[in-house]
């Protein structure tokens, strides 16, 4: 029995590797978004959670971590408290963090009367999900962050839950 596990075993990590790099290949996010993308950005704007409309071009400028997030999204919620901890540091130097949740206004509500956060929140509903999709994640999956610097050019993009190390060097890169 044994020997049949030490032949399987190489086959089993092979097929595991070859899932993991499709994956990859499927989801990430690509190098550069479209040009236009990141230019049509500073156009927009999304409510806020009590409903006032706020234009991106306000950050315009900044440092800016734009994160696209849904409360129902376990990845999304996990990152948040690093966020507002990255924030609170890096604000003195001109970073802004920005959540657009792709949610609905009374979920987007209920979920920070119990998790307040210190950075702008947007309720950006079906429009950011198209607008996430324009700006590198073609698979439309949460959380998506990207990192634009103070020319407006994408630093990073990052699918999935961003570790707060990996955000906090792009910062320090950025700002040095």
């Amino acid at each position: 029995m044994q020997k049949k596990w030490l032949y399987l075993s190489p086959l089993a990590l092979a097929a595991l590797a070859g899932g993991v790099w499709l994956a990859q290949m499927r989801y990430a996010p690509p190098e550069a978004p479209a040009a236009p993308a990141v230019a049509a950005l500073w156009q927009l704007g999304f409510p806020d959670d009590r409903g006032h409309e706020q234009p991106l071009a306000q950050w315009r400028g900044q440092v800016v971590v734009l994160n696209f997030w849904a409360s129902w999204c376990a990845p999304c919620r996990e990152e948040m408290p690093d966020f507002a901890a990255l924030r609170t540091q890096f604000r003195p130097n001109g970073v802004e963090f920005v959540g657009i949740a792709i949610d609905n206004p009374a979920n987007v509500s209920q979920f920070l009367r119990q998790m307040p956060v210190n950075y702008p929140i947007l309720i950006g509903g079906g429009d950011a999900h198209s607008l996430a999709r324009q700006l590198g994640n073609p698979s439309g999956a949460l959380p998506y962050t990207i990192v634009l610097d103070r020319d407006g050019s994408i630093a990073l993009s990052h699918l999935g839950r961003l570790p707060r190390a990996t955000l906090e060097a792009a910062l320090r890169k950025i700002d040095a």
